[in-house]
């Protein structure tokens, strides 16, 4: 019997479906990297939602396939792995509705100043609304950095919804690229700045596109902007949102990822009252949680079994693969 851990929890679906299929899962100890060390040395298979080293890949001679339980694989060692002949599989399309969703409200709740809002009717604090500038975004410019599927769906929803006016800037985005109603490309990420009252981040980490946003990019923007990232934290200088926002060249900010995680004691952008923070949970809706679970054990079933999954990382590496030390496995499904 195959062996799947599942180092941080997830949706109880996935478990069900590995169970059903004959496979024995195994739940690490506690979130972190030394709980998973105590359980992964037999692991034919691995659930992560977090980081997986090389050192923790050594440490599973067993290990078949690695399971991302979302879109970006920064934080997994993905080629030392595939050197070692296993496979990465992910989730490009589970949460992806959830993330935009959760992006939209950071907008609004950004520019309607919603969680001071909150604490100043929790203290009796009912001239807020006389002291507090807020403002709509109906009919304001809305800047998209990166085109994957989170930035398109956050378009359809700003445009249809709020009649916003959605700028898209993306390497990626060919020239004579169709873009919807509403929608216009611009050929400088320079120029969407200077335009945007929103600028929403939704680009993979990776070198070229760490600091996105760094002090000259933040200087460039549009005085009384505000900044969303659901995508990943090291895409924005915080050290420099911070001074933008604290000097007031920025109205505010929406957070749900950061430069660490957990956010550390001390954070510049915790400590200031013009951020929305959240921890890192825009994928996290039940209706989210279920489906990436789902199409991680799915894809862990198709692997085991021989059968090229929906959604590896690189698929140059299936042909390069393992063989499942469960053999027998394979023998079994239908």
């Amino acid at each position: 019997m195959p062996i799947c851990v599942i180092a941080q929890p997830i949706h109880p679906i996935g478990a069900q479906i590995l169970r059903d299929a004959g496979v024995e899962v195994r739940q690490s100890p506690g979130p972190g990297l030394d709980s998973l060390r105590e359980v992964i040395a037999q692991a034919d298979a691995v659930i992560v939602r977090d980081s997986l080293p090389a050192a923790l890949i050594d440490a599973a001679p067993r290990l078949s396939v690695i399971a991302n339980h979302g879109t970006g694989t920064d934080k997994i060692d993905v080629d030392h792995a595939e050197s070692k002949g296993i496979p990465v599989v992910f989730t490009p399309d589970a949460n992806v509705r959830s993330v935009a969703e959760h992006a939209l409200m950071l907008m609004l709740a950004t520019a309607r100043q919603a969680v001071q809002a909150d604490t100043a009717t929790r203290q009796g604090h009912w001239r807020f609304k006389y002291e507090q500038p807020m403002f709509s975004l109906c009919g304001k410019t809305l800047g998209i950095v990166g085109w994957g599927r989170t930035g398109r769906l956050l378009c359809g929803m700003a445009a249809q919804a709020l009649d916003m006016q959605v700028l898209v800037w993306s390497p990626s985005l060919p020239g004579g690229g169709s873009l919807p109603a509403g929608a216009t490309r611009v050929e400088t990420l320079h120029e969407l700045l200077q335009a945007s009252d929103v600028v929403s981040l939704h680009r993979p980490l990776r070198p070229d596109t760490r600091h996105t946003l760094d002090a000259a990019a933040l200087q460039r923007m549009k005085p009384g902007a505000i900044v969303i990232n659901t995508s990943r934290g090291g895409l924005i200088d915080e050290s420099a949102l911070a001074d933008a926002l604290r000097g007031g060249r920025l109205f505010g900010a929406g957070l749900d990822v950061f430069e660490t995680e957990p956010l550390p004691a001390g954070s510049l952008v915790a400590g200031l009252p013009n951020v929305v923070l959240t921890p890192h949970v825009a994928g996290s809706t039940q209706e989210a949680l279920a489906a990436t679970a789902r199409q991680c054990a799915e894809q862990i079933l198709s692997v085991l079994a021989g059968r090229q999954p929906a959604h590896l990382v690189h698929p140059r590496a299936w042909d390069r693969r393992r063989q499942p030390a469960s053999s027998n496995f394979a023998e079994r499904q239908p």
